[in-house]
């Protein structure tokens, strides 16, 4: 509310204050409030008519009224009544309370809006500004609908004062928030730009808050905003702050505004040449600032400078393009680690989270850590504790892994409940992906469970189970931890889990030693049984079982506890049902049936990690466990070279949290049986990239696939295939830059593809072959896509025969349009009974988007004519990764033009560059598609940068091309 003064002559309303201020209680102010109200609604209705001044008070005092909490439920005409007035203090009423107290689907909105037009139309700066300030505090969908075509003519008249382009600018800005598709883009676009060259500040600072969100939008139409941004940072950063006096804060010039125009900048990658040097310049300027002594003592100055700076670092941050930039900012902030003031710490620490990315300051970042770990330990503010955490997680690499997860175990035993799941699953992920020495790493799960085991969640022991059992060198080392580790006199049941499994699979490792044999074994681990729960419980009756196979001698005691009372007649169905099933095959099942039965594990497939996907969904989007994707590796593969990927555990292959992991279940008869010898194998992988026959194969021949002539020697067994689901990462790798191979092969089935793609359509053969000597019944392959796969993609198919012959193999077609560019792949699903069991088969079928490539050749002028064309953050999408295989030229050059694009000879700058060109066809739109593939052999690294017209398109190509190397 305006200020009441004695010359405004409100005495009235002074005298209303007063009295409510002095009523004893709540009644006697609700008594004084309702007397009022009486009053004033008796004033409205009155006969006689009120000037403009009466009505000012009283709307005023309705105002007052409605701020103490009561509602107010009349006066509204005579506010809109005010909207006439000639007089300021009586419009301005008049509009707070419209502001205030009128909502969109008011009757009065039409009578507002009128109001509203005629002052706009006044040319009159202080009515106009009134208006302005009405229609942004509404702000409503109604508001826009009326006036975000005038808006804009007002802002970029030559004729309107600074003040009201100020408030037409913020009026647009939250019309545009609130209603993006009411605002017109226009002609006024290009205009609205050049308000960053006026001559007073306040309209600049309120013309980049709209420019910068309208760019986020519509990039293309303000790209020219660019250079005159740099041009007015330039000019504000070497400013003395006697220029810029009226907009100087505490010695410094227009911090606002520089922090603004920095955001802005933050749109677009970096400018052309000719800018960029002016842009280094400010940055580099904004930072030799900050070495500088201050000139105030006050917070104000600091606060103000500080804001200008880390403004500055986001910049750099976002560009990653200029090294020394980089390392200054990053110093920079580890000077900031130790500053007396918490925000500042936090906010170095949140910034050098997305430095340790950059592959020009991860080196930097990682000078700091015994700062950084020293603020883990000492840090009274557990937010800046979390952000240590999130720093050490994001620098870490193989040189540094050891002593970043030590200090990480260490801070977790006095940790906040609030972060030990997230370190927890840091520790996990950083201990699996740097792990050179497994049994470092076996002893820092173990560890971490006995830390904090109860924020160690299935996905992590589940983890440890799948390397363990997929690595021999770790499983003899693996079991004598555990064993050691169960002999204390309190263990985590997560423990209990881990041991059980590994001991159960490899406790005939350490039975030669006398401290460790057989039936000690035993004893360990059931006098841990009675404290466990019911899913633990049933993992160590699978685990006794385990111990009939390896230990016979000690069979008859197994026997005798699977004979008890408390395991016969359990409460839990489940137990008793082990117990049961598993004393009566040790019974009567020979040697042989049982070393079938209850044989060792087989390795689990490599997939994508758990651990990771649970760290992200924790965080949420766009934080620092983001960096996974983005961070550039230094060394090697993680986990050597032989494991590229990490394993799903809640893939079908991880068992549930009540499942067997030992394989066994309720029907032990179901593990699955030896692999067949080669000699078995009835069908031939004649796409296998380990054998030669491929060569021979004759084009369109597809009889070949089952060509004895052919005969791969080697084979790919999986486990039972009954109700199985299969990862699709694995198979969409595969056949990304190929059209022909075996796409998925167990004891039972293999399915081979062949395919042909010609602009938007394209034809793929399946071959379906029976591996076994018994037929297979209603064999039903089906073609699932999701809703907006089936509007981006038309799949028909010919059905195929439902009886597959043992030995023999059936082709079906299926023909392909892609209607619009995707980002899913259907699956097949193949149903079939084989031994009157009901068998269900899940892939992904690899149509991918880049199938519909077409190759385009250009020379070099036209290649970046038009690569600077799509230089908008929306059309490129860029990804540094670590070289998962050889760096080999040709081999590269091979799977680009395999993946669908032009090779472009002698376009780039760099020779040891690559890169590429192509058209996406589809029925409704042609996408050009530009690439380059950067690879660093020193760093053994690849930076991939691709740029299409789509930013999804974008998006998709570089996550399928990436894989490739």
């Amino acid at each position: 509310m305006p200020a009441v003064s004695k010359g405004d002559g409100m005495r009235g309303l002074a005298v209303f204050i007063s009295d409510i201020r002095n009523c004893k209680s709540k009644e006697a102010e609700i008594k004084r409030i309702n007397k009022e109200l009486a009053n004033i609604r008796s004033k409205f209705k009155g006969d006689k008519a009120l000037d403009g001044y009466s009505k000012k008070k009283y709307v005023c005092k309705l105002l007052f009224i409605f701020l103490l909490g009561h509602d107010i439920d009349f006066g509204h005409m005579e506010a809109v009544n005010l909207l006439s007035s000639n007089k300021y203090t009586e419009k301005q009423i008049g509009y707070l309370f419209i502001s205030v107290l009128v909502n969109s689907n008011s009757e009065l909105i039409r009578l507002i809006n009128n109001a509203i037009k005629n002052d706009l139309a006044s040319r009159n700066p202080t009515f106009m500004g009134l208006a302005l300030h009405c229609i942004a505090n509404v702000g409503s969908r109604e508001m826009a609908e009326a006036f975000a075509g005038e808006i804009p003519k007002i802002l970029v008249a030559g004729d309107t004062m600074d003040s009201v382009k100020q408030s037409a600018a913020l009026c647009l800005l939250r019309l545009y928030r609130t209603s993006p598709d009411l605002v017109p883009m226009g002609d006024w676009t290009s205009r609205v730009v050049h308000l960053l060259n006026d001559q007073h500040l306040g309209v600049v600072t309120a013309a980049t808050s709209l420019i910068t969100t309208l760019a986020q939008k519509n990039p293309d139409e303000f790209k020219t905003s660019v250079s005159l941004a740099v041009s007015r940072l330039s000019r504000i950063v070497t400013s003395a702050s006697t220029d810029l006096q009226d907009y100087t804060y505490y010695f410094v010039p227009a911090p606002w505004l520089s922090v603004k125009l920095l955001r802005l900048l933050q749109c677009y990658p970096p400018p052309d040449p000719s800018a960029r040097g002016r842009l280094t310049e400010c940055l580099e300027t904004i930072l030799n600032k900050a070495q500088e002594p201050p000139k105030s003592k006050k917070v104000q100055h600091s606060n103000a400078k500080n804001a200008v700076l880390f403004e500055a670092i986001s910049l750099i941050i976002h560009h990653d393009s200029e090294p020394n930039l980089l390392v200054r900012a990053c110093n920079q902030l580890g000077q900031f680690l130790q500053h007396r003031e918490t925000n500042l710490r936090y906010l170095a620490l949140e910034s050098m989270c997305t430095l340790a990315s950059s592959e020009f300051s991860h080196e930097a970042v990682k000078t700091h850590i015994e700062t950084v770990i020293n603020a883990l330990k000492t840090e009274r503010d557990v937010s800046v504790r979390q952000r240590a955490v999130d720093l050490l997680y994001a620098m870490c690499d193989r040189s540094n892994a050891q002593q970043i997860v030590a200090e990480m175990l260490n801070y977790l035993e006095t940790a906040d409940y609030s972060i030990r799941e997230e370190i927890v699953l840091k520790v996990a992920i950083l201990a699996e992906k740097y792990a050179v020495d497994y049994t470092w790493y076996v002893d820092t799960i173990l560890n971490l469970i006995r830390i904090a085991g109860d924020y160690v969640s299935e996905e992590v022991w589940y983890r440890v189970i799948q390397i363990v059992i997929n690595r021999d060198d770790v499983q003899g080392y693996a079991a004598k931890t555990v064993f050691e580790a169960l002999q204390a006199p309190a263990c985590h049941e997560n423990l209990v889990k881990v041991g059980g499994y590994i001991l159960g699979e490899f406790g005939n490792l350490i039975a030669g030693d006398p401290r460790s044999s057989p039936l000690i074994q035993l004893n360990l681990l059931h006098s841990k049984f009675h404290l466990c729960s019911v899913p633990t419980r049933a993992l160590l009756l699978s685990t006794y079982i385990k111990f009939v196979n390896l230990f016979p001698e000690i069979k008859t005691t197994i026997q005798d506890v699977l004979r008890s009372d408390s395991q016969l007649k359990n409460a839990d169905v489940e137990l008793q049902q082990r117990a049961v099933e598993y004393l009566r095959l040790s019974t009567i099942a020979s040697t042989d049936i049982l070393a079938t039965v209850l044989e060792e594990m087989p390795p689990f497939p490599e997939r994508e990690s758990s651990i990771l996907a649970k760290l992200k969904k924790k965080k949420g989007p766009n934080t620092v466990t983001d960096l996974e994707e983005t961070k550039k590796e230094r060394n090697s593969d993680m986990n050597g070279s032989t494991d590229a990927t990490l394993v799903n555990a809640s893939t079908a292959s991880t068992p549930s949290p009540s499942a067997d992991l030992l394989g066994l279940g309720a029907a032990p008869v179901t593990n699955s049986a030896p692999p067949p010898t080669s000699s078995g194998n009835l069908l031939v992988d004649v796409f296998s990239d380990t054998s030669a026959a491929p060569a021979s194969l004759a084009p369109g021949s597809e009889d070949n696939f089952a060509s004895p002539d052919l005969a791969s020697s080697e084979q790919v067994v999986s486990e039972e295939p009954s109700d199985a689901v299969l990862d699709a990462d694995e198979l969409f790798h595969k056949f990304i830059c190929k059209n022909n191979g075996v796409l998925f092969e167990n004891q039972l089935l293999q399915i081979g593809l062949k395919s042909e793609f010609r602009q938007n359509l394209g034809r793929m053969f399946i071959f379906y072959g029976n591996k076994t000597s018994t037929q297979f019944v209603n064999f039903t392959p089906t073609l699932i896509c999701s809703d907006d796969l089936q509007l981006s993609l038309n799949l028909q198919t010919k059905p195929v025969d439902p009886t597959v012959e043992g030995g023999a193999q059936v082709q079906q077609i299926v023909n392909i349009e892609c209607v619009s560019d995707f980002m899913e792949a259907p699956t097949l699903n193949i149903q079939f009974r084989y031994g009157g069991t009901l068998q269900n088969i899940s892939v992904k079928l690899p149509i991918t988007l880049n199938k519909f490539f077409q190759p385009t050749e250009m020379n070099s002028q036209d290649f970046f004519q038009r690569w600077k064309q799509l230089s908008s953050p929306q059309q490129e999408m860029q990804n540094i990764f670590k070289a998962k295989h050889p760096m080999d030229t040709e081999i590269t050059k091979a799977k680009i033009i395999g993946f669908g694009t032009a090779l472009l000879e002698d376009v780039d700058p760099n020779p040891a560059n690559f890169v590429g060109a192509g058209i996406i066809h589809t029925k409704s739109i042609q996408i050009g598609c530009l690439m380059r593939l950067e690879p660093n052999l020193q760093a053994q690294m690849y930076r991939l940068t691709l740029r299409t017209s789509k930013e999804t398109v974008s998006r998709r190509l570089c996550e399928l091309l990436s894989e490739q190397f």
